[in-house]
């Protein structure tokens, strides 16, 4: 069986390529909105690790962070997760939430 990506929060192992993997998938993901916005400034970074620490830290040299929240589940309304949370508490840039879901 292959192990899970390492969006889904486990690392990925090392010496199997997957680091790039993810890497390239990232820059498939991000082609066609670099496309229909080509005037915004975009890093991309593909990391392992805790996604809140890595956005706080991140939020240093951001003029904005992104994050998103889920609108449907299990629960009625709207809601933030642990990771919108975090940033929403500790960046050192304004944090945009754009619903999604």
């Amino acid at each position: 069986m292959e192990p899970p990506p390492p969006a889904s929060g486990y690392p990925a192992p090392l010496g199997t390529g997957a680091s790039a993997q993810v890497a390239s998938e990232l820059t498939d993901v991000l082609r066609p909105w670099r496309a229909k916005f080509p005037g915004v400034e975009v890093s991309e970074q593909a990391v392992i690790g805790s996604p809140a620490e890595h956005l706080v830290d991140a939020s240093a040299h951001a003029a904005l962070v992104v994050v998103g929240r889920f609108t449907h589940g299990p629960r009625p309304g709207p809601r933030v997760g642990l990771v919108t949370l975090k940033v929403l508490h500790h960046s050192t840039a304004p944090v945009a939430v754009i619903a999604h879901g």
